[in-house]
């Protein structure tokens, strides 16, 4: 073989070997991503809602190819909107630009990424915001109403119950006991009985009705925690069971 056969022997060895290796930029178009089985899969898991089955399917299409942004724009859609997780939503969001910084949605793209952050810096930094405080301070309000109507209708009961007139029982008439001789008639006794415990005990309150929260749609544990004025270790232990990156809307928490 001459010495160019084997220098273009060689060239085209190196270069398969690259490209095997993933150094060469893919040139594979969103197409062709996206007819991938795993994306596919992905695809109809988000349909369904079961987003945690989505996500599988989407990082065995990054495992099976690694410079899908179509696979990565999934994901990060999926963090971003249906699991709560920011800092996953930032990642592959910013994956998705480096494969295709061209994209028509790219500046959208920046917005959701500075977005995420600023929702990872409160969960981090919990300071309340001031709509979050005034929320606050008008439930801390309506919860002082509450109770100053409850002391109210408390008030009024026991005064009434003082100003009800006592059972005193009244000495029986002896003309009524069919005998003229005053020794008949037995005289009434001079204390009236005591009045049982019972009838003069007043009915005990009822307990305080167990709060809660329904989360709504893109609420994170940290979230719910500020607007309700609970700390966040303290709502987390009030539900042992619950996994703070795995809330989904309509689901009820116990508020400490």
């Amino acid at each position: 073989m001459s010495f160019f056969g084997k220098l273009g022997l060689v060239t085209l060895t190196a270069t398969a070997m690259l490209a095997v290796n993933g150094c060469l930029p893919s040139d594979s178009s969103p197409q062709d991503e996206e007819k991938e089985p795993h994306f596919i899969l992905g695809k109809s898991r988000v349909n369904a809602m079961d987003y945690a089955g989505a996500v599988e399917a989407f990082n065995e299409a990054l495992e099976a190819n690694p410079h899908s942004a179509s696979a990565h724009f999934q994901l990060a859609c999926l963090f971003d909107q249906k699991e709560s997780d920011p800092a996953a939503a930032v990642y592959h969001y910013q994956e998705f630009l480096r494969l295709n910084p061209q994209a028509d949605n790219a500046e959208v793209i920046r917005q959701r990424i500075y977005s995420c952050k600023q929702q990872l810096a409160a969960d981090v930094l919990p300071l309340p915001s001031a709509p979050a405080a005034q929320k606050q301070l008008e439930d801390l309000a309506e919860k002082n109403r509450q109770l100053q109507d409850e002391n109210e209708k408390w008030r009024a009961y026991y005064a009434a119950q003082q100003a009800a007139p006592k059972n005193v029982p009244t000495l029986a008439n002896p003309a009524s006991a069919g005998s003229a001789v005053p020794d008949d008639v037995s005289a009434a006794p001079a204390n009236p009985p005591p009045t049982s415990a019972a009838t003069t005990a007043h009915p005990a309150p009822k307990p305080a009705k167990a709060r809660t929260h329904t989360v709504a749609a893109g609420e994170t544990m940290a979230a719910i925690a500020r607007k309700t004025g609970v700390s966040l270790s303290a709502l987390e232990a009030a539900n042992p069971g619950v996994t703070p990156k795995k809330l989904h809307v309509g689901q009820v928490l116990n508020l400490p």
